[in-house]
């Protein structure tokens, strides 16, 4: 009898111990379970791929610089993370103006470019010497300011976004191309503007075809150009084929031979690129580059069409915080006052 008692407790701590451990397996799953469920609630924005936007805060336009931002930040709710481009002293007056404005909750860095790598690069050009400031040459050097990123969206200051910046940044680079870019023949609705204000959208416009150096790169005059103001670039690419040092090539030469210059097509940041991307590079949805706003002040397009548009570029000498201008309600709706009162608008009334 004492054998079959003590028989009996074994076989009972046995089931004790076997009930303990599948509710133990039962608690521990469901509270897995949850801890999953909350990871997943609260993670889709960690997890949200960040979309990197480089952007150029020169000084006497950084108005332009924070209407772009707003633009961007405004319709899209994807995970931008701004790069903001300037030199040393303009870098804490664009910082003091996002933090004190609605702008405060935007992700950005600020990033300081030094224009001593431009020494010897750039040659003199009185015609307009707005176009060689230092942060016009930014996009040349992406990779060595923006270096965690795989893929970089650069625009210039004077666009507003009217898309998602979303779709923009899933811009298809075919395989070996380090950039896209949106080529000036690519809209018919932008030719009539082109013709009405004589701008050049070929190869000829920003070449000098007389110097035997441009010929020998047997580009035909003809071929389509293509504007740089705004970039979806592959850093990888941009790196392994030496890219920054193929258009500091090109500029060098340029300082000892003149091969282009500002009063070809209206800009000298533009020229080694159509050299360095000829036939070189992807193509982004001409929506997302409707340019020549900034080419004279009095020709427009419809407003049908610019509501259509993802993205307004004011390229040109008549910018919309300057006057004259036109179409400048458009970028109005997105400037944020300067907190600091440093950068007005000018206006006729003004």
């Amino acid at each position: 009898m004492a054998l079959l008692k003590k028989i009996n407790q074994i076989l009972l701590l046995l089931l004790i111990l076997t009930v303990c451990a599948i509710l133990y397996n039962k608690v521990h799953k469901a509270s897995s379970a949850l801890r999953n469920e909350a990871d997943d609630l609260e993670s889709p924005k960690e997890m949200e791929e960040e979309i990197p936007v480089v952007i150029c805060a020169a000084a006497g336009r950084m108005g332009a610089t924070v209407a772009a931002i707003s633009s961007i930040y405004s319709n899209t709710e994807a995970n931008v993370l701004f790069y903001i481009v300037g030199l040393k002293n303009t870098i804490p007056h664009i910082r003091k103006w996002i933090e004190n404005s609605k702008l405060k909750e935007i992700k950005f860095k600020t990033v300081e470019f030094n224009p001593m790598v431009l020494k010897g690069k750039i040659r003199q050009d009185a015609s307009r010497p707005e176009l060689l400031q230092p942060l016009n040459f930014v996009r040349f050097y992406l990779p060595l300011l923006i270096q965690k990123h795989e893929k970089v969206i650069y625009l210039d200051d004077d666009v507003i976004v009217q898309g998602d910046i979303q779709e923009l940044y899933d811009t298809k680079l075919a395989p070996g191309h380090a950039a896209a870019f949106s080529d000036d023949c690519d809209l018919p609705s932008t030719h009539e503007m082109v013709r009405s204000v004589g701008m050049q959208n070929t190869y000829m416009g920003f070449l000098d075809y007389r110097k035997q150096a441009i010929r020998d790169l047997g580009i035909s005059p003809s071929t389509c150009s293509f504007n740089p103001g705004v970039i979806v670039a592959n850093m990888t690419e941009w790196k392994n084929q030496r890219v920054t040092k193929q258009l500091e090539k090109w500029m060098q030469r340029n300082v000892e031979e003149n091969l282009y210059s500002s009063t070809l097509g209206g800009g000298v940041a533009t020229s080694p690129m159509l050299i360095v991307f000829h036939g070189k590079h992807s193509t982004i949805n001409p929506m997302w580059h409707i340019r020549h706003l900034g080419w004279s002040p009095d020709t427009r397009y419809s407003e049908h069409f610019l509501q259509e548009a993802k993205l307004l570029h004011w390229n040109g000498r008549y910018k919309p915080w300057d006057y004259p201008s036109v179409h400048t309600d458009l970028w109005e709706n997105w400037f944020i006052p300067d907190p600091s009162g440093k950068f007005k608008l000018t206006r006729p009334d003004s």
